[in-house]
């Protein structure tokens, strides 16, 4: 349930209102929302009369109830606005959302050496890309596959931050671990095996860090933006959502299917950001550009891409991995298509926003 207080209201109604609530065994929090104050109430509110709750103050403009069981994640919760994540980097500033230019996010599957992990990010960088991805600690079906580095990996990463400027994101598969991680990243992501290991979705939470959360192998979108929910209960707003493909009934061809009609109906249900990793979801190197560029047309926040310098050497997922030269060439497809779009990802340091009239005009020219 929200209640949307009117502009201009003054702070002490607002706090009479969020006490009356406690009052009430309710969890209050309070979101600025297209210039307005919005609460969100938070708890068992099936029997709260609303009309209860509008003659709390005359400057109770309409209470709403959210109609669906993730509450925080819900697009309702936010009366419609959508919410941005802010990463600081050494770069500066980096914003996930709407509004925003398109994030870029690069890099190998795992860190091997400090070489390949420097060079890879000096690459990506050069390119217009605002993150290194990289794994230190990494799921592999086969307990005989490589499985990372572990904590001399996330050192590593730090050596491509301080070389490059850029943003970390890595993976934590493991609450023993989340510490060490959220040291090092500046966004922390729990993989698609973990989506639903709650635990560890609320402590992850609880660092504060911004999280970055793949969908699951066979998760439904419910069910995902219920693991976001619980992230977002633990009092951390900085979620991030990311689709790497799911399974389905045809795979001979493909690693997963790439679901992009998730973007739009993600912007219907939740005010999250939106990533989309073309990487994980096709498994081949040669179809990533294509659904990169379908993803950014698609309206995605970001992108994620698997980048190594020699992907028949790579350690893990090196098929579904790009060379340097062809991420370059992907990136100079993609910027006239991200500029079409008002989401020139060149801009992507630039924390302000774009108004539609900064969106380049759109012209069709019918032969």
């Amino acid at each position: 349930m929200i209640v949307i207080m009117k502009t201009h209201t003054p702070s002490a109604e607002i706090q009479n209102i969020i006490q009356e609530c406690r009052n009430w065994n309710l969890t209050p929090e309070t979101i600025e929302s297209n210039n307005k104050v919005v609460i969100g109430l938070v708890g068992d509110t099936a029997g709260l009369n609303i009309e209860k709750i509008q003659q709390l103050s005359p400057f109770v403009e309409q209470v709403l109830r959210v109609k669906h069981p993730f509450k925080r994640a819900s697009l309702e919760f936010r009366n419609g606005e959508y919410s941005e994540v802010a990463v600081p980097t050494p770069n500066g500033l980096i914003t996930f959302g709407q509004n925003h230019p398109l994030v870029i996010v690069a890099g190998p599957c795992s860190v091997e050496n400090e070489e390949m992990i420097v060079e890879t990010a000096q690459v990506v960088k050069a390119a217009g890309t605002s993150f290194i991805r990289g794994g230190a600690y990494k799921p592999r079906t086969s307990p005989y596959a490589f499985q990372g580095h572990g904590e001399s990996a996330l050192h590593l990463l730090a050596k491509a931050r301080e070389a490059t400027g850029l943003g970390i994101i890595t993976e934590v598969m493991d609450t023993a671990d989340l510490e060490k991680v959220a040291e090092i990243a500046d966004v922390v992501q729990i993989g698609a095996r973990n989506m639903q290991n709650f635990p560890l979705l609320k402590k992850a939470g609880a660092t504060g860090k911004p999280i970055l959360l793949k969908r699951g192998l066979s998760a439904t979108i419910e069910e995902w933006l219920m693991a976001a929910e619980y992230i977002l209960a633990s009092g951390n707003p900085n979620v991030i959502l990311c689709e790497r493909g799911i399974r389905s009934f045809d795979q001979k061809y493909t690693r997963n299917i790439l679901d992009l009609s998730v973007i739009p109906v993600l912007r219907k249900l939740t005010h999250l950001p939106i990533m989309i990793d073309p990487s994980h979801a096709t498994g081949y190197s040669e179809y990533v550009p294509t659904m990169a560029k379908a993803s950014v047309a698609s309206g995605t926040d970001s992108l994620m891409i698997e980048v190594h310098p020699n992907p028949k050497k790579a350690l893990s997922d090196g098929p579904q991995s790009l060379t340097p030269v062809a991420f370059v060439e992907l990136m100079q497809e993609i910027a006239p298509l991200a500029q079409y779009f008002g989401r020139g990802y060149k801009s992507a340091f630039s924390n302000s926003g774009r108004s539609d009239s900064d969106r380049p005009e759109r012209t069709l020219k019918l032969g």
